[in-house]
């Protein structure tokens, strides 16, 4: 299987060594190279593309923006210089994110990944067969940028202003963020929303019973207009 890929970044070094990178990468397949976004725009319309390494940080036009503006956006790498920016890569589901300057074997494992995620496609959830969840996202906490297990995650609880994220024993993280986002961001075969203010791992559900869900020694309620997608993805055990 071929991946379609282009380079977008406003650095003309930085374009060089990922030319470089995907050349040595025998299932990637390089379309064009682009210092200017707004090009990349036009490319994007008239081609197939499978994959983008974007830079967040430019000119004019971030990364940001330009993947938002978008109707139908391929999947996309996350380059950047600037470790602030991870949190936002990762709200738009990004592949990976990449903190310049990486490696070349720093960049194979971020391809890689989604060389499996195409050549395996969707995963379904059957009785017999629980989701796979090997990847994680980043969450700011404070001051800090933390990574976390997809797999570590119990169930988020939301408040107005934040989330608890709750992760084993630790104390659970706190983060700035909507529960509508962080819903978007993590993949839909293995975490389902449950109630306005609850969303929990599939993985990690004990029991179910009376419209309450048990996650270690902890019932959280499901929410009556959750009750459907809850049956269809996990009573049923189908997407």
């Amino acid at each position: 299987m071929i991946i379609n890929c282009i380079i977008i970044d406003d650095e003309p070094l930085a374009i060089e060594l990922l030319e470089e990178y995907v050349a040595k990468i025998p299932y990637l397949k390089l379309l064009a190279s682009f210092e200017n976004s707004f090009k990349a725009l036009n490319f994007l319309k008239e081609h197939e593309v499978d994959l983008v390494f974007l830079d967040i940080h430019m000119p004019d036009f971030s990364g940001i923006d330009f993947f938002k503006s978008l109707q139908r956006p391929p999947r996309v790498i996350m380059t950047t210089a600037y470790a602030q920016y991870a949190v936002e890569g990762f709200e738009l589901n990004a592949v990976d994110y990449l903190l310049k300057p990486f490696s070349f074997n720093r960049l194979l494992r971020a391809t890689d990944k989604l060389y499996d995620m195409m050549h395996k496609g969707p995963v379904t959830i059957t009785e017999k067969d629980t989701p796979r969840v090997d990847d994680y996202i980043f969450l700011k906490s404070t001051h800090n940028i933390i990574k976390v297990n997809l797999s570590d995650i119990e169930y988020i609880e939301g408040y107005k202003d934040y989330l608890k994220v709750y992760i084993g024993e630790q104390q659970p993280i706190l983060t700035i963020k909507s529960l509508k986002a962080l819903e978007t961001a993590l993949p839909q075969n293995a975490f389902v929303r449950i109630h306005k203010s609850y969303i929990v791992s599939i993985n990690k559900i004990k029991s179910y019973r009376k419209g309450k869900v048990k996650i270690k020694d902890k019932y959280l309620p499901i929410g009556d207009s959750y009750k459907s997608i809850f049956n269809k993805m996990v009573l049923e055990g189908r997407m």
